[in-house]
């Protein structure tokens, strides 16, 4: 699988560790189109559709989203092509400064399934923690996640314990260090799977990554590096490659501001003219 460029891979929370590397905004084999607005009232839309190359299969969702800031109160409602609803109700900074609290619910009219979740985030300046809850008829499954750190260091701990089963179904560890133009990260997942990865910021133009994995028990180690280049402010190039011989490229064009294209293609090193490459395309519109 060909490495993200994002290096520093958080086992938390995507907000807990720093991404260096913003990974291509369209897939490989994907034709993408994002459109988010903002009326004069304040409430935002977004609009996502993609199309698979391969399958064929075309998905959409559209999402509104209203804040009232002085309150800390933000609405969100969610709707996508396999005919999910989603509702989701958040509080910030007011029970507590730093306290986040989510209330989301989602509902299938088709097949009548229904499904919630409470999510809580507390965040301050040496420490990141967070407690979700997924509930289920046969039995809620928790999700915890804590994240800390001094003085460039990151230390962060996930767990996931199905009460349906009684145990522990996730069990992960992650370790960071950061600095202006280096950063360092490892991490155990579940006992069995290990990784590390370093990013660096070489100049103010470039930056790379090399990324490392290894499960147990298997003789094999996963392996890929990756590069961006800054060609000016409005366009950037990214390379990527992995022990598989997988070759990834990506061009990013901000056409005008809120308007930004995005060329990515997929070269299988190994079987060049078997076929089977990948491209991708998307666009972003935002007003």
């Amino acid at each position: 699988r060909l490495p993200r460029f994002c290096v520093v891979r958080n086992i938390c929370n995507k907000n807990h560790f720093p991404t260096p590397l913003a990974s291509s905004s369209t897939g490989f084999g994907q034709v993408k189109l994002d459109v988010k607005t903002k009326s004069a009232s304040g409430v935002e839309f977004k609009t996502s559709g993609f199309s698979n190359t391969d399958t064929s299969k075309v998905v959409g969702s559209l999402e509104t989203k209203y804040k009232r800031s002085e309150y800390g109160l933000t609405f969100t409602e969610k709707w996508n092509t396999d005919n999910t609803l989603g509702t989701e109700i958040t509080v910030e900074d007011q029970i507590a400064k730093g306290l986040k609290l989510t209330f989301d619910t989602t509902f299938s009219p088709n097949t009548g399934k229904k499904s919630g979740k409470v999510k809580a985030a507390y965040k301050r300046e040496y420490v990141n923690l967070g407690c979700d809850v997924d509930f289920d008829f046969a039995g809620p499954t928790i999700h915890g996640a804590a994240v800390i750190g001094y003085e460039g260091w990151l230390a962060g701990y996930q767990m996931s314990f199905d009460t349906a089963k009684s145990k522990m179904a996730r069990n992960n560890f992650a370790i960071g260090y950061k600095t202006g133009d280096f950063q360092l990260h490892t991490n155990v997942n579940d006992g069995a799977e290990f990784g590390g990865s370093i990013y660096q910021k070489v100049s103010d133009n470039l930056e790379t990554a090399v990324n490392l994995a290894w499960t147990a028990g298997s003789n094999s180690t996963r392996f890929g590096i990756a590069a961006k280049y800054q060609l000016d402010n409005d366009a950037s190039i990214s390379a990527k490659v992995n022990n598989n011989s997988l070759i990834g490229v990506g061009y990013t064009q901000t056409l005008r501001p809120g308007v930004k294209l995005t060329l990515s293609g997929m070269v299988d090193g190994k079987n060049i003219n078997a076929g089977g490459h990948k491209l991708g395309l998307g666009l972003e519109l935002e007003a």
